[in-house]
Parts: structure tokens; sequence; C-alpha cells
């Protein structure tokens, strides 16, 4: 990646990032069209390989951008002397509310990444595919999972929260303008309701 990118006003990065985000997320590396990407963000295709070098460039640093920019939310948002874990939880989801607001497409981005599956975006990623994952599995171990009724496996509780969670994003983006502050309610409204049945009393 050229430097010179973050020398352009921060509107004009961001209009590219997210033209890229939304490309990436919607259709995956292979059927991604940069052609796409520079219409939308209003730029021109020579501007945007001048910056990145190439497809793969660019989906390699949409990447990184990503992981640092969802893993910096995620430290100042998930209070370290917490340890309910559906309030975790619940501040995990706030956060990924927070990074919408500036970037709609960097969640839905993250989520598709772990089945990318084309090699030129396998090598972009490099071993750091499971980054995400890793900065979720450090906050998951300041959780007390004692709590939890006897029966219920904690990490099938994770992944069913993250298939919720991701199935209630893309709803709601299929749905047309999405009000971020009323999802964010409704889907702390279902955590609640986990929480209710799962724990001991």
């Amino acid at each position: 990646m050229n430097a010179k990118f973050f020398d352009v006003k921060k509107e004009k990065q961001d209009a590219i990032i997210n033209a890229a985000l939304k490309v990436f997320a919607e259709n995956g590396y292979k059927k991604a069209s940069t052609d796409v990407i520079v219409q939308t963000a209003g730029i021109s295709k020579g501007l945007l390989f001048h910056y990145f070098t190439s497809k793969q460039g660019l989906y390699a640093f949409i990447f990184d951008y990503s992981v640092k920019y969802m893993t910096l939310e995620l430290t100042q948002s998930v209070k370290k002397d917490e340890n309910d874990f559906f309030e975790v939880q619940l501040m995990i989801e706030q956060a990924r509310t927070r990074v919408m607001r500036n970037y709609p497409y960097m969640q839905q981005f993250l989520n598709g990444v772990r089945f990318e599956d084309h090699p030129e975006a396998l090598e972009a990623l490099g071993d750091q595919k499971g980054a995400m994952q890793a900065v979720y599995n450090g906050i998951y171990r300041q959780t007390d999972n004692a709590r939890f009724k006897d029966y219920v496996e904690v990490g099938r509780v994770i992944q069913m929260i993250s298939w919720m969670s991701e199935g209630f994003i893309r709803d709601r983006f299929h749905e047309g303008e999405v009000d971020l502050d009323a999802m964010n309610e409704e889907f702390g409204k279902y955590l609640m309701m986990l929480k209710k049945h799962l724990y001991n009393i």
C-alpha cells in the first residue's frame, strides 16, 4: 500500500474504505469488482491502484484496517472488570454498533473473511485470518461462566450468539436504512432473554 493514501482527506479515505468494505462484504473476494468499488467511492481506477497496486493489495489493507479499528473499539468499550457473560456480550454488540456508524459494512466484511477461500484472498490474509477470533477469545476469558446452568456449553452459546448477530445485522441491512440505536436495543433484548433461561437463578 502507498502510504500517501493517509495524506488524503479523511472523508475521501473513508469513502474508499467504505466502498471496498461494502463490495467485498456483499460479493466475497472473487466476485468483488474494483470497477464497482471506484464507482461507489467516486474515484478513478488509476487512483485506486496508485494507492493499493492491486485488488489483492486493497483487500489486505481493508482487512488490516478493519481488524485494528474493531480491536481498538472493543478494547475501549468492553470493561475489563466486567465478568458477567451477557453484559460483556452486550458491550461487544454496542462496540460493533459504534463501528457501523462510521463503517456500516465492516462487521459484515469481517464475518465474511472467516469463510473466504480464494487463493489471492488467503495470501493477502496470511496468518492473520483468525486475528479477530483471537481478540474475542481474549475478551470471553474474562467472563465468569460458573453462572450458567450445568447443562450449558458456553462455546455453543457463543456460536449461537454469533449466528444471531450475523443474521440480525444482515436482515436489517436488507431492509434498507438502518436505525442503529433501535437495532442495538432490540438485540439486547434477545441477549437478556437468553440470560434469563441459561443462568442459574
